[in-house]
């Protein structure tokens, strides 16, 4: 408790600082129940609430992030689906989380679950999300939309051709990984598709984040977990961790994220310390 209220102290009120330009952010792991989606919508929420404009463009078929931002996403609503198959652009979809202001949303409809198939066939498939943001950047330079400061995007957990596009369309990975035993070998497969995005398809891309999610600091595991993963990848492993958090899991449910559900619980000053973290990496060298 007191861990948590120097968090709140800290960070209450605090405004963030905002990049030199748009961080365009994939959020990624090819291990399912990570907490890819929790991670994904509660950091962009920290963002938001802090000051920063950000866009978090759900590509996962089952539309987590989507239910969470409170964004409706039933079948006839336009989705990220009309953007990446039909080529809307992506301002036609964009919805304003209705809690949060400055956060945005491109929603994941269940059409999305046939896109893997339907863009195989479709000219440039890998490409599709990369034109289509900076399409929208180029959007908001023009119109009274604000341009966002981060871009999120939240991918299924397989490397199928949402994900790829996903890649593709970032210049950053931000890898939450579990504290459980199993979570090193999902990494070493997801650094080696990273690795080969980064040499046939978009040379920019690299990892920049890792937040360790779940974390139990009366386990030795998650301990151990952590020391290895940071041992890994000293630079860019979040010094805040996430705890295993019932409010962090109740918030999906109420169609809210957990910084707006319950702020003062530990799994929201968490989020929220990790969003700072990311924030003041973006305009600092990274580990500096």
């Amino acid at each position: 408790m007191a861990e948590d209220a120097r968090k709140r102290i800290a960070l209450t009120g605090r405004v963030f600082p905002k990049p030199t330009a748009t961080r365009v952010l994939t959020v990624a792991n090819q291990k399912g129940g990570v907490g890819k989606t929790t991670t994904t919508v509660n950091v962009a929420a920290a963002l938001a609430q802090a000051g920063l404009t950000v866009l978090v463009i759900d590509i996962d078929p089952q539309g987590n992030a989507s239910t969470a931002l409170g964004i409706d996403h039933h079948a006839e609503v336009p989705s990220i689906y009309d953007v990446l198959v039909d080529g809307t652009p992506m301002a036609d979809v964009v919805q304003e989380c209705p809690d949060i202001p400055g956060l945005w949303c491109a929603p994941a409809t269940i059409d999305l679950a046939g896109a893997e198939i339907e863009l195989v066939s479709l000219v440039a498939r890998e490409t599709r999300l990369q034109r289509a943001i900076t399409a929208y950047l180029q959007h908001t330079a023009t119109s009274d939309v604000p341009a966002p400061d981060y871009v999120l995007v939240d991918c299924p957990p397989s490397l199928g051709l949402l994900t790829v596009n996903a890649f593709v369309a970032a210049q950053e990975v931000f890898i939450p990984i579990q504290c459980e035993y199993y979570a090193l070998e999902g990494l070493s497969q997801l650094l080696k598709n990273i690795e080969l995005i980064r040499n046939h398809l978009n040379p920019t891309l690299h990892v920049s984040t890792i937040l360790l999610t779940m974390y139990d600091g009366r386990t030795r595991l998650s301990a151990q977990v952590a020391e290895e993963v940071r041992n890994h990848f000293p630079e860019q492993v979040l010094r805040n961790t996430v705890p295993r958090s019932v409010r962090i899991s109740e918030a999906p449910s109420h169609g809210q994220t957990v910084m707006t559900y319950d702020p003062n619980s530990s799994g929201a000053l968490s989020y929220l310390g990790a969003a700072a973290e990311l924030a003041d990496r973006g305009v600092a060298p990274a580990g500096a």
